[in-house]
């Protein structure tokens, strides 16, 4: 069974390369999955809901900027973040909440426990930034359309995709 997060995005004004009205509403869905040789992974989908200023096209445009002034290259393949600390793409996890950073662009949400506990035992987790928005009509945590999303080889293959160290608050 996969359990979805929702997300609430806030972005800072410092060194912004993208307008926040360019981006439109940003989606961040977390669940955890099982890899075809058995192996559980927590997964994260960030991508627009593609009603930024400019319209779903112009959304896409301003994603891809994101992304790619993060140095994180489009179907390009697996980006290991760990290997490229310099990045700013970062993952912090605290008791029953995480906020993604890609930039400027801050997204917290609240993942379901089965995703923590799988990102305490990992240390990591596998980022999808689709720079497609997510369908219009579609239910954000609708486990149809994401499943739908993430399947379709053309909006994987123009997203980024991160393995993502998670960072965690320690006293």
């Amino acid at each position: 069974m996969r359990r979805y997060g929702s997300a609430v995005t806030s972005i800072s004004p410092e060194t912004q390369s993208v307008s926040p009205d360019d981006l439109g509403s940003l989606v961040v869905q977390s669940w955890r999955g099982t890899t075809p040789d058995g192996n559980d992974v927590p997964y994260l989908l960030a991508c627009s809901l593609g009603d930024g200023a400019n319209g779903p096209e112009g959304t896409a445009k301003a994603i891809e900027q994101l992304l790619l002034g993060a140095g994180l290259p489009l179907g390009e393949g697996l980006v290991h973040a760990a290997q490229r600390p310099s990045m700013p793409v970062s993952l912090l996890v605290v008791p029953g909440s995480a906020v993604l950073t890609v930039q400027h662009l801050k997204s917290q949400f609240v993942p379901p426990q089965t995703w923590l506990e799988t990102v305490g035992e990992l240390g990591f987790a596998y980022l999808i930034f689709a720079t497609r928005p997510w369908p219009e009509g579609a239910e954000p945590g609708d486990a149809e359309a994401l499943a739908a999303f993430t399947s379709d080889e053309d909006a994987m293959a123009s997203a980024a995709h991160v393995v993502l160290p998670a960072r965690s608050l320690r006293g």
